[in-house]
């Protein structure tokens, strides 16, 4: 019996050994390991041999059973994974597979949430060159080459008179060069500037925003944007308009909200102040139309912008600006 069964061990290696596809791989199972398999009737004729020799032939047997049941299997995963044959080969009794679905980044969301609901106000979304020229990034936005407040955006030049855009105020000038009032549009893209940290990054996302018609005053800025972040924030956000500078308005105020890190109570986040900065805003500084041929004795407006991925940051509570273009499916799955 002893020798039966190493005789069968040697010959059923050498064939699983040779053995290059799935057909024959399931041969060698029914042969030698199946129900009615060789080493399966061998071991059934153990009860034949006296007490004595019983034992050491069991043994032997169930060693043989499984260095034959272990190779088989690693022959089946080298074949299945190609290792064997070069050949992946489909092992159509697994369960399927399904593949991974994609989802909208934090900024899209909020991009799209942006413009629903200045759309709902009557803004139109108008869109322009990510690559502009120097007259509409700065000089037409009563910006001069001369001016210090250019230095309040870092530019990526391409030419004396070609830049990346640093923000997507030069749409509202192409908008009003082709468009009498009145006019209320807003425009979301990217914009570039020379600038990388923790809360900054060289390219970002703004929408910007622009009214105008006759009769426009400060009060209707204001409760536009106040609608606004009560759509984005929630209806009991508090809010505050702070006076400010930007060379194309004329008052200029920056718009704060209560802290949502906090409530209000003082954290890092800001500064300990109970108030983040979110946008900028005023009324459009009468020397822009000149630039348009609008008179400004006639029509009136305001323009606002601000910054997508810190609209997205306050939204969602996220806190390193870098998450957003790292790429990680951890941080992206929860959107």
């Amino acid at each position: 019996m002893k020798d039966k069964l190493l005789e069968l061990e040697k010959l059923a290696i050498s064939e699983i050994d040779s053995t290059k596809n799935p057909q024959k791989l399931e041969e060698f199972r029914v042969e030698y390991l199946g129900k009615k398999g060789q080493l399966t009737s061998l071991m059934k004729q153990l009860g034949r041999l006296t007490a004595e020799e019983r034992p050491e032939a069991g043994k032997l047997a169930n060693l043989i059973k499984n260095n034959l049941t272990e190779r088989y299997e690693a022959a089946e995963k080298a074949l299945l994974s190609g290792k064997m044959t070069g050949k992946r080969v489909l092992d159509v009794t697994l369960p399927g597979r399904k593949p991974a679905r994609g989802h909208l980044h934090p900024i899209t969301l909020v991009i799209k949430e942006v413009c629903r609901i200045f759309s709902t106000m009557g803004f139109r979304i108008v869109k322009g060159p990510n690559v502009e020229l120097d007259y509409y990034n700065f000089e037409a936005l009563n910006l001069p080459k001369d001016h210090p407040a250019r230095d309040m955006q870092d530019t990526f030049y391409i030419s004396d008179n070609i830049v990346l855009r640093t923000h997507t105020s030069p749409i509202q000038i192409r908008t009003m060069e082709t468009r009498k009032p009145p006019v209320s549009i807003i425009a979301p893209g990217k914009v570039y500037r020379r600038d990388s940290d923790v809360s900054h990054t060289p390219m970002f996302h703004q929408v910007e925003g622009l009214l105008v018609d006759k009769n426009v005053s400060f009060g209707d800025l204001k409760g536009t944007l106040t609608g606004f972040i009560h759509q984005m924030f929630g209806s009991e956000t508090s809010l505050r308009f702070r006076p400010s500078f930007f060379p194309f308005t004329e008052p200029s105020a920056e718009v704060d909200i209560r802290c949502v890190m906090c409530g209000g109570k003082g954290c890092r986040t800001c500064s300990n102040t109970g108030w983040l900065e979110i946008l900028g805003s005023g009324m459009v500084d009468p020397a822009v139309y000149r630039f348009v041929d609008y008179d400004p004795e006639i029509y009136s407006g305001f323009a606002f912008g601000m910054g997508i991925e810190r609209i997205a940051m306050l939204r969602y509570g996220i806190d390193d600006i870098q998450l957003f273009f790292k790429n990680e499916t951890r941080f992206l799955e929860q959107f």
